[in-house]
């Protein structure tokens, strides 16, 4: 069983589609028999990343569109969905995955954070905006089932130290996507479903760093694009991913800590705060018992 929008010969969009999981999801719904555009920037990534894409699918490069986008523009994100409306018809699956994670600060350069946000949030509105409404009216025109899937981070729901800017566009994406499937489902008619894609520690370029081998803890990007379809085909809106070092129990004993932390009074960040160590230890390992 799958969503019973991935079907042959529906349409997929994937942005950040020249590597990492938006590769490996594109060559996915292409072996599915999609027809599947990625959006990314540079044009010898995307002709690589297209190449690979069309080795997967069943009829090669016919299948296959690759469009230079930079997501943070409105205007060029609004330039793709009418490319793929000319050549294909319109859109049935769009996956707004494109992300950065540059090092930042709360006090760092404005730049930063401007960029991260432009990237990682306005990317994901802007794919939406531009390409959820044409989705409505062709699902309600035709009958033809819709899929959204819209890449977020644990980041953005425990928002650990570190990466204040990375964590803030996350958690902006997770509350877009929740108040996105909530407008779908009240939508008479609109037969699109949205989902909120959390992968756990996978080996892709963004977080590769110096390594030249993935470590043992983390996934690849195709086993985490296969546990994602999993999910949305069992229906899950918020589709959390283990990894070879985090199962979902422990994931979910720290978004619980997190949110205890509201709800208890505690200190910001108090997973990370030395007097609440013992605390958290003993609150994870109560979720083992």
């Amino acid at each position: 069983m799958s969503h019973p929008a991935l079907v042959p010969d529906s349409i997929a969009v994937v942005t950040g589609g020249a590597s990492g999981i938006g590769l490996a999801a594109a060559c996915r719904l292409a072996a599915m028999g999609l027809r599947v555009c990625i959006a990314d920037l540079g044009a010898d990534r995307l002709a690589a990343a297209a190449d690979r894409i069309a080795a997967a699918a069943p009829r090669g490069a016919d299948a296959v569109m690759a469009v230079d986008a930079n997501v943070a523009r409105l205007d060029e994100v609004q330039g793709l969905e009418a490319t793929v409306a000319s050549r294909w018809g319109g859109t049935d699956v769009l996956m707004n995955n494109a992300g950065i994670e540059p090092p930042s600060t709360v006090l760092g350069p404005a730049e930063t954070w401007e960029k991260v946000l432009s990237v990682n949030l306005w990317g994901v509105i802007n794919g939406t905006q531009a390409f959820v409404p044409n989705m409505i009216a062709r699902s309600r025109a035709t009958g033809r089932p819709g899929l959204v899937v819209n890449t977020g981070s644990k980041q953005g729901i425990t928002t650990p130290p570190g990466n204040p800017a990375y964590n803030v566009s996350k958690a902006g994406v997770k509350a877009f996507t929740e108040a996105l499937a909530h407008e779908l489902r009240q939508g008479e008619g609109s037969g699109i479903t949205a989902h909120l894609f959390i992968p756990g520690f996978v080996f892709t370029p963004l977080t590769r760093g110096d390594r030249t081998e993935k470590p043992a803890a983390a996934w690849t990007p195709e086993e985490t694009v296969d546990f994602m379809l999993g999910r949305v085909a069992a229906g899950d809106f918020y589709i959390l991913c283990p990894d070879n070092d985090v199962s979902r129990a422990l994931d979910e004993r720290r978004i619980l800590w997190a949110a205890g932390d509201i709800v208890e009074n505690r200190p910001a960040l108090s997973r990370w705060h030395p007097d609440y160590a013992e605390a958290f230890a003993a609150f994870v390992a109560r979720g083992k018992d």
